[in-house]
């Protein structure tokens, strides 16, 4: 009867949770060109948790509690700030797998709104918000980048899909109800009794009635000449923010006919809107927060700035304050009682730029670039979160953990060796200046190697860590930008001069002994695996090159990926690399042929990946703007195949919704179950069998119809679904 098996293999996540450059904020205006949710696509690589904090780009306030909601890359920080000067941290609970694109908070429902990006909306119950808790969410069409509540309906700016309007009143279960599409990407949304009005970027401000919210239609447009990236309405007037063009004021007293009746082209780029009574209140990129007096809307005038650190977003305004989401730099707290001179009176500074990991027991040690050492409690993945952190001088490029000691490579700062042995108070005990950048360390026995940028390699006695001395340096032809040490060798990928080979067995006096050039110019990393070391090549990929004669290395493998590789990490017959725009992603090449290196699996990351570290079946991967991530590989069990499509039949499985609810239903499109039975007459009924990640048999349900109710008996975690049928030996992927 094996003949007649056709295998459906879908991944079901089930999770009470879901789971610098000239232009800083160019990856904010448009990181990705998106298709559905191709970001979370993936082959034999799943996703268990992570710690998704980066850069700032919404706020909101809850002004009864004195509670601010700060988004930062991926999560949300839920912050006391009843004393303006000293916010305290209540919470880091809330996770979400994209960017955070835009809140809405509900003061008497103490309901957190969250735009998610291709998690789509999210709603969270903060009435404890040292505790707080998911009740429902909804996957939108596109990717959600803001949200506006009005009663009991979600209005969603979901980019590429226009409006969505998600009826809300049953939190627990979201249903969408109508939509309407737009000219140019939904960006931001605001609704004013019975209109909705969308900041849609190159399309402008559009006017959509939704006095029957399932059936909303656009009635009126005003084209702005820059981009539109937020709205916000008071009275008559909508205040646009324009990006580049700045901040338009357009009458909407008439919303068919909306007309700009004035403006201000702002410095910088205007990104968010907060408007009281006669001021508005600007997020205005590298130009920081602005105050323009609109009392006479046809002549909006700048009345006070404030030069932000970070390069403000979004802001909120509520009594005499503006919380400003800035960037890199976190929420700022801008006391405007004096409109014309507004003063910073307290910060919470939120992590960044996650550049590369090593991970150690229990914890992972991120260096997070201009925010220094994270410490991060990985003991449970689905529960990841900060344990401590140290906010070193320079720019933390790269860390190495041994014993109880963190070495990071800290940019123009060189070495500083953190004491980790309290990871909740991790303390600088040594610090050593290099001529150059350290981009890169490898610490061996008492010894720290680094990868010191145009000063080539340092090595450094790291055994009194208090007082750590340079030994010796070798200065490489070009900019060395990683480290791996071998036995008697240490090997540096230097940039445009490819891999270098170092004697070090006299660590006073290291020796070039041999070298490979490659095709490519960026020689970002390097790891060594017995006789081969795999190099990572920035638009080159992975280049594979026998070192097993150390004066005379030879390539003798590629495999170039679809982005840029800049990070790498080998274990057992597997290369794991991280891969950057173009194409995010984390990658797994089977190198067991080193001549022949092929894609085994992959994981599209939310931002670019920057860093790789493998330990057992766990992958953690830092992303530039959402922090850590952490994967699984199904290498040793379950595998994939990269071809969805079906030798025969069009049998197609869904799960809505997923993540699960008690509510989630398996559904078969196509001829489904009636195909199934008219081509087994003389069989069995048809299977589903539930799996879980390690292959256990968890249930198996009779197909008896078009849709089957999962119930709610299963636990959080990822399951498989196998349907059984006629068809011989195919193994898909749905996606």
């Amino acid at each position: 009867m094996n003949r007649y098996w056709i295998i459906i293999i879908a991944c079901l996540v089930i999770s009470y949770f879901n789971t610098v450059n000239a232009d800083p904020y160019s990856e904010i205006i448009n990181p990705y060109e998106e298709s559905g949710s191709m970001w979370f696509d993936s082959l034999n690589v799943r996703f268990v948790g992570n710690w998704p904090y980066g850069i700032s780009c919404s706020v909101t306030y809850d002004s009864l509690r004195s509670l601010a909601f700060c988004s930062s890359g991926g999560g949300i920080y839920i912050l006391d700030i009843s004393t303006p000067s000293a916010p305290v941290k209540l919470s880091e609970e809330i996770h979400g797998r994209d960017f955070i694109r835009g809140l809405f908070y509900d003061c008497s429902l103490q309901r957190l709104y969250v735009a998610g990006g291709v998690d789509g909306l999210e709603i969270w119950d903060i009435s404890e918000p040292n505790s707080p808790i998911k009740l429902g969410c909804y996957i939108t069409r596109g990717s959600a980048y803001d949200v506006c509540v009005s009663a009991s309906y979600a209005y969603i700016a979901s980019y590429t899909e226009g409006l969505r309007v998600i009826d809300i009143s049953d939190p627990s279960n979201p249903i969408e109800v109508g939509w309407c599409s737009t000219s140019g990407h939904a960006w931001g949304v605001y609704v004013s009794g019975s209109y909705a009005y969308v900041a849609a970027t190159t399309g402008g401000l559009r006017a959509i009635d939704i006095s029957i919210p399932s059936n909303p239609y656009e009635i009126g447009f005003c084209n702005t000449p820059g981009y539109a990236r937020s709205v916000f309405v008071a009275g008559a007037y909508a205040y646009v923010g324009d990006n580049s063009e700045g901040f338009r004021v357009i009458d909407v007293s008439t919303p068919s006919n909306p007309q700009e009746v004035g403006s201000y082209d702002t410095p910088g780029q205007t990104f968010g809107v907060h408007v009281s009574g006669s001021y508005a209140y600007i997020a205005d990129g590298a130009s920081g927060f602005w105050v323009i007096d609109v009392s006479t809307p046809s002549n909006p005038q700048p009345v006070g700035n404030y030069n932000t650190p970070g390069g403000a977003m979004n802001v909120y305004f509520s009594g005499s304050n503006a919380y400003v989401a800035d960037y890199d730099a976190g929420l700022l707290i801008i006391d405007v009682s004096t409109p014309s001179n507004p003063e910073e009176i307290g910060y919470y500074d939120t992590p960044g730029y996650a550049k590369d990991i090593f991970v150690s027991g229990s914890y992972a040690y991120i260096a997070d670039y201009r925010d220094g050492l994270r410490v991060i409690d990985v003991s449970t993945p689905l529960n990841t979160h900060e344990a401590g952190y140290y906010d070193t001088p320079g720019q933390a490029m790269d860390v190495y953990a041994s014993g109880s000691y963190a070495y990071v490579a800290d940019g123009t700062a060189g070495l500083r060796i953190i004491d980790v042995s309290v990871p909740s108070d991790p303390q600088e005990i040594g610090y050593r200046f290099t001529p150059g950048y350290t981009h890169s360390i490898y610490v061996s026995g008492y010894y720290a190697y680094i990868a010191d940028g145009t000063a080539g390699l340092r090595v450094m006695d790291v055994s009194i860590p208090s007082d750590p001395q340079d030994v010796g340096y070798y200065d490489t032809p070009d900019c060395a930008r990683g480290v791996y040490v071998s036995g008697s060798y240490a090997y540096i990928a230097d940039d445009s001069a490819g891999l270098r080979v170092i004697d070090i067995s006299t660590p006073s006096n290291p020796q070039e002994v041999g070298y490979c050039y490659t095709p490519y110019n960026n020689h970002l990393d390097v790891f060594v695996s017995g006789s081969y070391a795999y190099v990572a090549i920035g638009y080159g990929g992975l280049c594979v090159i026998d070192v097993s004669t150390p004066s005379n290395p030879v390539e003798v493998g590629s495999y170039n990926t679809s982005g840029y590789t800049s990070d790498i990490h080998i274990l057992g017959s597997y290369a794991y690399v991280a891969d950057a725009y173009p194409q995010a992603a984390l990658r797994v090449i089977d190198v067991s042929v080193p001549s022949n290196p092929q894609e085994a699996g992959y994981y599209y990351t939310p931002s670019d990946a920057q860093g790789v570290f493998v330990l057992g079946s766990y992958i953690y991967v830092t992303t530039s703007w959402t922090g850590l991530q952490i994967y699984e590989t199904l290498l040793a069990g379950f595998e994939e195949s990269e071809n969805p499509q079906l030798e025969n039949g069009n049998l197609k499985l869904t799960i809505s919704p997923n993540p699960f609810t008690e509510k989630t239903v398996i559904g078969f499109k196509g001829s489904g179950v009636q195909e199934f039975n008219s081509q087994l007459p003389n069989s069995p009924t048809p299977q589903l069998t539930i799996y879980d990640a390690s292959g256990r048999l968890v249930k198996s349900v009779p197909l008896t119809t078009n849709h089957l109710s999962l119930g709610a008996d299963l636990k959080p975690g990822i399951y498989f679904l196998k349907a059984e049928g006629r068809y011989v030996g195919k193994v898909v992927k749905v996606r």
